[in-house]
């Protein structure tokens, strides 16, 4: 579910390519669907997204980049237990560019409005590479491998923020959610590229030889931003103390009862849903599904969340994916709460895919999203929104394990299903707040 670039998976496929025809020009707009109104309410296409040289850009070197850091992290996590025979530390070295995150966006999230997006974005790129090589090359103790990792990773909520406020001011209404959608749907298929082809690639060339391969990604991600990414200027201005300025830049967005509450909804279901995703191979074990099970139950999931993703985009107009965001968010979590019961293999894939298909309510929350942002501090913004995502999504695994060591492994999936149908319950008026919400200026 999680994503090296701090965007959940949307599932592990292509978007199919988009028949629809070119909705009207901006200048004479057709009315809009669902009783919206206004050009930001237009209906648009992926057509539409794919149009923009600039998101085109962003979207391919986000999707090759994803693709690099997953066989960076099968790569090292292959290493780290080749040396060390421990579990553990391999499972650490898989999972040590996450937290981290949450320093880098705390400490360092003014620099997305500070600095110009072009080599923010290819200099975070071209650090991975940096990183990559010297693992490869100078094979450091697992100690300083795993710092290495951590440190490289605090610079990931800065450039995730600057690259999606750039993404923001390229795609406007409508153009935007679909870009978010690609986003997510490239995401996922950079996620499983990277796993079907990271262990074949390690048994093939070995470790070391594999992490030169993602620093090669790495390398081509960051030439193709720096030669083909215009040179915009800093939105914001470059004065004062950057540790101050993004404390008091994050406070001031969590102050905000519109962008809290849908932070909030980006960050609680996806978190509970990873660390019940984290839970399937036990289950599968405890149910005695047999070995090749729990593999096939997060596939489901995951394409659930591709479906789910697709659909939303292709089906639903503005007004209706905004409408559906909390029983959307509620089918999220609603069809965990059978896991409680002895379900034999084919209905617990089959409640993951219905599951899965929820997270269509995420596209929902975009548009409110960006509209609720201060001019001043959307790249900050959209890096606190990547840093609570993955911290989020690293710390619901933890939690739900340990709830599974107290109650079952089936009790403790129910209980994350329950989580996210409450937190639905619980932002219910706060989204249709942040709904009525005007754009800030």
């Amino acid at each position: 579910m999680t994503a090296a670039s701090g965007t959940p998976a949307a599932g592990p496929s292509r978007p199919a390519t988009d028949p629809a025809p070119d909705p009207a020009p901006d200048t004479a707009p057709a009315p809009a669907p669902d009783g919206a109104a206004g050009p930001a309410a237009r209906r648009a296409t992926y057509r539409d997204a794919l149009a923009e040289p600039r998101f085109r850009l962003l979207l391919g070197t986000r999707t090759l980049a994803i693709a690099a850091d997953t066989l960076r992290m099968i790569a090292l996590a292959v290493l780290v237990y080749g040396r060390t025979g421990s579990p553990l530390l391999a499972a650490v070295a898989y999972g040590i560019g996450f937290l981290p995150q949450l320093a880098g966006g705390a400490l360092f999230g003014a620099l997305a409005d500070r600095m110009r997006p072009r080599p923010l974005i290819w200099g975070a790129y071209a650090l991975e590479a940096a990183a990559a090589v010297v693992l490869a090359l100078l094979g450091p103790p697992v100690p300083a491998a795993l710092a290495l990792v951590a440190v490289v990773a605090c610079a990931t909520p800065v450039f995730a923020g600057a690259s999606n406020r750039l993404v923001a001011e390229a795609l406007p209404g409508d153009a935007y959610v679909l870009g978010r959608s690609l986003m997510g749907v490239g995401s996922a298929a950079a996620q499983l590229l990277g796993l079907a082809f990271g262990g074949v690639a390690v048994a093939a060339l070995g470790a070391r030889h594999a992490l030169l391969v993602a620093a090669a990604g790495h390398v081509l991600a960051a030439l193709l931003v720096r030669l083909r990414l215009p040179d915009l200027p800093p939105p914001g201005a470059s004065g004062g103390s950057l540790v101050r300025d993004s404390w008091a830049g994050n406070l001031r967005l969590l102050a905000d009862p519109a962008v809290r509450t849908l932070l909030l909804a980006q960050w609680l279901p996806p978190a509970f849903v990873a660390g019940a995703e984290g839970l399937l191979v036990p289950y599968a074990e405890v149910r005695g599904y047999g070995g090749g099970a729990a593999p096939l139950l997060l596939a489901c999931s995951a394409a659930g969340m591709l479906l789910g993703n697709l659909a939303g985009a292709r089906l639903l107009g503005p007004a209706a994916r905004e409408r559906l965001v909390v029983p959307l968010m509620a089918a999220f979590g609603v069809p965990l709460a059978a896991f409680a019961l002895p379900l034999p293999a084919a209905a617990a894939a089959a409640l993951l895919l219905l599951s899965g298909c929820g997270f269509a309510y995420e596209l929902g929350v975009q548009r409110p999203f960006v509209d609720a942002l201060p001019e001043d501090g959307r790249g900050q913004a959209f890096g606190l929104l990547s840093t609570g995502l993955m911290t989020a999504q690293g710390i619901g695994p933890v939690v739900l394990g340990a709830l599974a060591e107290a109650v079952t492994v089936g009790g403790a999936l129910a209980c994350a299903g329950a989580a996210t149908l409450l937190t639905a319950v619980c932002l219910r008026g706060g989204l249709a707040r942040a709904r009525a919400v005007p754009a800030s200026g």
